[in-house]
């Protein structure tokens, strides 16, 4: 098709791709008056509030109520609920779908709502650059609109990563998207990966009544964690049931996910066959980049390729702008939307730290149970570092909440540096998470770990406990 016979348009800001930070950038600039629109050809609102963290967060939270439930006993409940989750015990799966799916439907009409309030346009297509500026977008009926603007954003995410494992492919793997749409608990579910995406399915599709072996290729769990982390939380889950096989390596896979699947390797060196019903690939990541001609736009992409972007997050070209999982950024929602205040700042020229990016924090919550929270430097990475630290640990017992709950496993630890600051904090326990923004802050702030020991937290919370944490760090040698 001609290019004169394209309908061609113009916009101020126009976004490739509709997540976190894409959302909040058309949201936000035409709300201000400018004409943006964001480009999607899937996902309404992207993939966190459809395919990927309130998603599965949703199925995890059905999950833990069926464990509480099968522990019943313990709480006073009738006998009956005291027996193995499951469609062969009391979870009905379809339940636990529909009640995602009502969650999603929600999220999606939320964002429609955003959209119209804003006065933001949402083009449905494949969006290909023609140009640094230009955009061709090839609907579903096949007719194309040529689109140009004063800046681009791109915001195309990622992918799960499908290993080039003999017979893996054609065995049609689960990923973390169809494994949210499953009517019935799997037989036998074979994990490959041990990193975040694979724990939490772990945990919770045991819970949910399938049988769970995890393969993991290096030599422990969550291989970038502390070694007590790592076998803390696979003592959890090897309590519960969970198979977990690491230093595995899997050369090849027959039959089909979802009837029988067979996978061969080898496991710490010893040949091992292992037959499950269902497969899940949960090995990391892929951008979404290879498709939507960077090099006719003059956007540069490293190896792995990610998107190359400075500190403000601009790429090569001039007037383009990546954010969060296409663009390298630690693949969190709460990072893709950091990503969206630092591009909206430079956008309008608002002064900035030198190292917006690569200097803010980046913390994260790990949603098993219990939960690990973790910001700032992890042991390992202070020693490699050569950093002084000096370092408080003490188990979830201190918490005294956790006690209330009858979930008082795991521990907390807090690394702090010679000038008194918090320079790293790990927790392994129910609630982990929430006890982040007081550290968060306390750290953003320079604040000596004394401002929380002080502290007059209520009792009793779960925050409680971090003043007996911070208490206790050893004095100055």
């Amino acid at each position: 098709m001609a290019t004169e016979s394209l309908n061609l348009d113009h916009y101020d800001i126009l976004v490739l791709g509709f997540g976190e930070a894409a959302k909040y950038i058309v949201w936000t600039f035409a709300k201000n008056g400018k004409r943006c629109a964001v480009i999607e050809r899937k996902w309404l609102g992207g993939s966190c509030p459809n395919i990927a963290c309130l998603p599965s967060k949703n199925v995890i939270h059905s999950a833990n109520v069926a464990h509480l439930a099968s522990e019943g006993k313990t709480f006073g409940l009738p006998s009956q609920y005291s027996k193995p989750a499951g469609d062969n015990g009391f979870v009905q799966m379809t339940a636990v779908r529909d009640r995602k799916r009502e969650m999603v439907d929600g999220l999606v009409e939320m964002h429609e709502g955003k959209l119209r309030d804003t006065g933001a346009e949402l083009i449905w297509g494949n969006g290909k650059f023609k140009s640094a500026k230009t955009i061709e977008v090839t609907a579903e009926d096949g007719s194309k609109r040529l689109l140009t603007a004063d800046k681009v954003v791109i915001c195309t995410g990622s992918r799960a990563r499908i290993e080039d494992i003999t017979g893996l492919k054609e065995s049609k793997p689960l990923t973390h998207i169809e494994i949210l749409e499953l009517d019935q608990a799997p037989r036998h579910l074979v994990i490959l990966g041990g990193g975040y995406v694979g724990l939490e399915f772990a945990q919770a599709m045991k819970r949910l009544g399938a049988e769970v072996t995890i393969v993991e290729r290096n030599a422990r769990l969550l291989k970038n964690e502390d070694d007590d982390v790592s076998s803390a939380l696979h003592a959890i889950l090897e309590k519960e049931g969970i198979v977990i096989l690491t230093s595995a390596t899997i050369t090849q896979v027959l039959g089909t996910s979802g009837v029988s699947v067979t996978l061969e390797g080898t496991v710490s060196g010893v040949p091992t066959k292992l037959t499950a019903s269902h497969i899940l690939c949960a090995t990391g990541r892929l951008p979404n980049t290879s498709d939507i001609n960077l090099e006719v736009a003059g956007v540069r992409v490293k190896p792995t390729g990610h998107i190359e972007t400075d500190e403000n997050l601009q790429t090569s070209a001039e007037g383009v702008f990546a954010v969060g999982d296409c663009a390298g950024s630690p693949h969190f929602t709460h990072i893709a939307f950091d990503d969206f205040r630092i591009v909206r700042d430079t956008i309008l020229a608002k002064p900035t730290a030198p190292k917006r990016k690569s200097g803010r924090q980046v913390p994260f919550t790990l949603f098993t149970s219990p939960a690990l929270a973790h910001v700032g430097l992890r042991e390992h990475e202070a020693a490699a570092q050569r950093i002084s630290y000096r370092i408080s640990k003490i188990p979830m017992l201190a918490f005294l909440n956790t006690r209330t709950l009858g979930e008082t496993e795991g521990f907390a630890k807090a690394l702090i540096a010679e000038d008194d600051t918090i320079i790293g904090f790990t927790a392994l326990g129910a609630g982990a998470g929430e006890l982040l923004p007081i550290v968060q802050l306390a750290m953003k702030k320079s604040l000596s770990y004394t401002d929380i020991a002080e502290m007059v937290i209520t009792h009793p919370t779960l925050n409680e406990g971090l003043i007996a944490l911070f208490m206790g760090v050893p004095t100055r040698g």
